[in-house]
């Protein structure tokens, strides 16, 4: 949606508050204490959408339990970041996301971008299947001191490695993804990937790596041996999109760093799953935040000990 809309959908606070338990309680209220359920509240504090059970007096708001749980800040600067998120095509950088809030603390906008990214991921995605491209890659990693650090020419330093997976619609046109950072080329990691990401009977069409071997039992695997072919000549969809993932981290975060790349490359797998469909990209992660619990700073950047 455009910002116009989104201010006349979102024009206050309410207005969040009541779009928000909607999509908490859709067949209205039911108590959060399992061995109450019930099903009757009244609401006691509009203005942040604080509700009471009728029938053991516990109170919730619809924040409790949430991505947005114990955040001081207002539900339309949520609203207004899933906006910003979502409507922005390339992603946007949590120094962006600050300036556009109108934030006081680059932390507050950075761990907001980072509890997005983690709602994302659906838990509940179906696997992907029919004619399935799978392949690896590198790339190389950002520090403090050097954008891109490492990775010049064929040495690994300062590279991680990177396993994906592109539906092939119609045998002719790339169609869902999945990314994954994996230790190894070896047959445990490359071959536990298929298995969790993949559709059992599905085609799944590799180069040559004997890592592959191992999924043939449960899938129709097939190999093509790169030889001295490019490798998109012989993978072209899966190689497409790590082209596009590698030039969407240099041009939005100018490189990844390695704490924090899974994230990153959820993120883009969202964007690009639901790249035909961004309208639908604010409901969609408005709602996978819902249903995930709260995360503070150290769930994303432990402390020491």
């Amino acid at each position: 949606m455009s910002r116009a809309e989104f201010e006349e959908l979102f024009p206050d606070e309410r207005a969040c508050v009541e779009y928000l338990a909607e999509k908490r309680w859709p067949h209205g209220f039911v108590c959060p204490d399992p061995k109450c359920q019930g099903r009757k509240a009244w609401e006691i504090r509009e203005e942040n959408g604080l509700w009471e059970c009728a029938r053991c007096g516990r109170q919730t708001s619809v924040k409790a339990g949430t991505v947005l749980h114990r955040s001081k800040l207002p539900l339309r600067t949520w609203f207004l970041a899933v906006h910003i998120v979502t409507s922005h095509s390339n992603g946007i950088s949590a120094l962006q996301l600050q300036g556009q809030l109108g934030l006081g603390s680059y932390k507050t906008a950075w761990l907001m971008l980072r509890k997005l990214r983690r709602a994302m991921v659906d838990p509940d995605r179906e696997p992907l299947a029919g004619v399935v491209e799978v392949d690896e890659t590198t790339i190389p990693l950002r520090t403090q001191d050097d954008p891109v650090a490492g990775g010049q020419g064929r040495s690994h330093f300062g590279k991680v490695a990177i396993v994906g997976a592109v539906e092939i619609e119609d045998r002719r046109y790339p169609g869902r993804i999945r990314l994954q950072r994996i230790p190894a080329y070896d047959a445990d990691t490359l071959g536990g990937f298929v298995e969790e990401q993949i559709r059992p009977k599905s085609v799944v069409v590799t180069d040559g790596l004997p890592a592959y071997r191992a999924i043939a039992g449960e899938y129709e695997h097939v190999p093509k041996v790169v030889g001295k072919m490019a490798a998109h000549v012989v993978l072209p969809w899966v190689h497409r999109v790590f082209s596009n993932m590698k030039r969407w981290a240099i041009g939005v975060f100018h490189g990844l760093r390695g704490q924090h790349l899974q994230a990153h490359l959820d993120e883009f797998v969202f964007r690009w799953n639901r790249r035909r469909w961004r309208r639908a990209s604010f409901d969609t992660l408005l709602g996978l935040s819902m249903r995930l619990p709260h995360a503070g700073l150290r769930d994303f950047v432990p402390g020491p000990g």
